[in-house]
């Protein structure tokens, strides 16, 4: 599964998708360079930066995805090199599947499991970013890494800046 982003101009949320869907769908939608927009992960809730200049065909281009190399790319599949101990090796090898596939069904089973440390911080650099000026920043950060109150501290911020921190936090 690809990584999503999410637009906002000003407090509203203007829209999540991968990082060439929301580029394309802001140059279509008359974006360009200057445009007042943050850009957030929604994996790590950092900004980042779009390049919309050049109209939607310059952006369309920019962000097409790149061929892929060896591997299995009806899959998806994308070889890297994983540095184990031997012992490491010796277990994976005695595994059913061989070494490929029990990385690929210990990795999905972790992606599963949710990292409440990574969505704290996650909604800590979102909120950080978008929402550091807003009344209650900073007794809103103490509730969100106490583990408790982030909801009602956040009430009064506006809709979609509290709905995607909340979502971001994995409260939402």
């Amino acid at each position: 599964m690809d990584e999503t982003f999410t637009a906002f101009e000003g407090h509203t949320r203007i829209a999540s998708a991968t990082l060439p869907e929301l580029a394309n769908l802001l140059a279509r939608m008359g974006h360009g360079p200057g445009a007042a927009l943050l850009i957030f992960s929604d994996l790590t809730g950092r900004e980042t930066d779009l390049d919309l200049s050049g109209g939607p065909a310059a952006v369309a281009a920019r962000y097409a995805p790149a061929p892929r190399g060896r591997g299995r790319p009806k899959l998806g599949v994308v070889p890297r090199e994983v540095t184990l101990l031997p012992r490491h090796w010796d277990w994976l090898a005695s595994q059913r599947g061989g070494a490929s596939a029990t990385l690929r069904r210990l990795v999905e089973e972790a992606m599963k499991r949710p990292d409440p440390a990574a969505a704290r911080d996650a909604a800590y650099s979102f909120c950080t970013a978008i929402a550091g000026d807003l009344p209650g920043f900073e007794e809103a950060m103490r509730a969100l890494y106490a583990g408790e109150g982030f909801a009602g501290a956040i009430a009064g911020w506006p809709e979609d800046i509290r709905a995607h921190a909340l979502e971001l936090a994995g409260e939402g």
